[in-house]
């Protein structure tokens, strides 16, 4: 089993298949509700770059760098965001959960801690990693108490450490997860997803 491999994850609330250019049009229909690519923080492909993007990602999977998939909420079977594991480091047993976006409509839903659980899943049970990382911009703040959230701790702060498009520099808040963290966190997520779930007897 390889850290590159991309096979479709699937629970109740979301699916995670390989990236593919057939997603393209969903993956527009998703940023385009509220202008999402305009966010200036955190790199989300406009709807006219949404085929770069994917062709980007898919060429880097090719060459080993990252493992790319497409969000797919189950309830509506529409794509909403994409996901990747990069910076695979398979002799230290470590990967980075990261550029991940979801679309405006996906937001507050179960989708995210969702797909978290089974790529953290993945990582720990299947690929035998020690630690998963997740990073995001500093003026992210959904992102990071999203993380923070997941039962990620947080490791510190990247000082200018990318410029960006627009040319702002970005300081990089890097959180972790480790193995022996992991039972806790598993149960965190599984938690949280029941409440997504209707009661018994009450209308879904």
């Amino acid at each position: 089993m390889s850290f590159t491999d991309v096979p479709t994850l699937r629970n109740e609330f979301v699916e995670l298949r390989p990236l593919s250019l057939e997603d393209h049009d969903g993956l527009v229909e998703a940023v385009r509700v509220d202008d999402l690519w305009r966010t200036w923080y955190t790199h989300i492909p406009s709807p006219e770059a949404m085929a770069d993007e994917i062709a980007r990602r898919l060429a880097r999977h090719g060459e080993g760098s990252l493992a790319p998939w497409t969000v797919v909420d189950r309830r509506t079977g529409k794509a909403v965001g994409m996901t990747t594991y990069l910076n695979l480091d398979p002799g230290n047993r470590r990967l980075e959960i990261g550029s991940t976006w979801i679309g405006r409509r996906a937001q507050g839903t179960a989708i995210n801690p969702a797909a978290k659980l089974m790529l953290l899943e993945r990582a720990f049970v299947e690929l035998g990693c020690i630690a998963v990382e997740l990073r995001t911009h500093w003026h992210n703040h959904q992102s990071r108490a999203a993380i923070a959230r997941l039962g990620a701790k947080q490791d510190g702060v990247l000082r200018n450490h990318m410029v960006m498009a627009n040319g702002t520099v970005r300081d990089t808040v890097v959180f972790s997860i480790i193995d022996s963290e992991w039972p806790a966190v598993r149960c965190g997520l599984i938690e949280r997803l029941a409440r997504h779930r209707p009661v018994a007897g009450s209308p879904s």
